[in-house]
């Protein structure tokens, strides 16, 4: 839907994925609280999942006896227990890193990456050359759908219960993460290891300050600081690869 409104419209993907997401958000919370009797959150999922195919693949850890004979070798740290301070590595991380390497041999290594880049850089050029614009946008929006639909199967399953309230301002962290890691905001430029680090950055620094002492609430102040130096690189980024002085 989102992909058809854009086509016809000519309106900014950024200005119709937000809008959608205040409507989606808005209608969860709604839902939510018509489905719960007032509440925000859905509690036990982990229970109805279970010990099942779906919780093997999206939470839990991978590794553990490997981190356990590690941890009685005395290799890594342990609990007085013997037991691993480090259980294992987390899935979430595996689906980090596959998909980053996947969608990097797809941007890089397909003739499909290469429309990609022609459409993100100048639609009506690339559409002049022979590319599919419609049908490359649609299958980004499907594609970034699909993601976010396993960020949030994730994080539910990692919780053990859904909240609608959950994911607030994520999605200018998002927006962090990739212009920190050269992703232009006009489109054409960027990879996917570049966005792939730049959250690491982002995410190394955030939770970098719950292990200080200063106050929480200053996050908002240091969010904002970061999309204002995210986008001055942006902008650096941006002349540097069309030319421009």
């Amino acid at each position: 839907m989102n992909a058809q409104i854009v086509l016809r419209t000519g309106l900014p993907s950024f200005i119709v994925t937000l809008a959608f997401l205040f409507i989606l958000r808005g209608l969860t919370l709604v839902g939510l609280k018509w489905a719960s009797g007032g509440a925000t959150q859905l509690r036990g999922v982990k229970d109805v999942v279970g010990d099942g195919m779906a919780a093997a693949l999206f939470s839990g850890s991978v590794g553990q006896d490997v981190f356990r004979w590690l941890a009685a070798r005395g290799v890594i740290d342990s609990f007085p227990s013997g037991l691993p301070k480090v259980a294992g590595i987390p899935v979430v991380i595996l689906w980090f890193a596959g998909l980053a390497l996947v969608a990097t041999w797809l941007l890089v290594r397909t003739r499909f990456g290469n429309w990609i880049f022609a459409v993100g850089g100048d639609a009506r050029a690339a559409r002049n050359s022979g590319v599919p614009v419609e049908r490359v946008k649609t299958i980004l929006f499907i594609g970034t759908a699909c993601c976010a639909t396993l960020v949030a199967i994730l994080t539910v399953l990692d919780a053990g219960s859904t909240d609608a309230r959950r994911g607030f301002q994520k999605e200018f962290e998002a927006i962090i993460a990739a212009v920190i890691g050269g992703c232009l905001l006009t489109g054409g430029y960027g990879s996917a290891i570049g966005a792939f680090f730049g959250s690491i950055i982002f995410g190394m620094v955030l939770i970098g300050l719950t292990y200080t002492s200063v106050d929480q609430d200053w996050y908002l102040v240091f969010l904002g600081g970061m999309l204002l130096v995210a986008v001055v690189f942006n902008n650096m980024i941006r002349k540097r690869a069309t030319g421009e002085r």
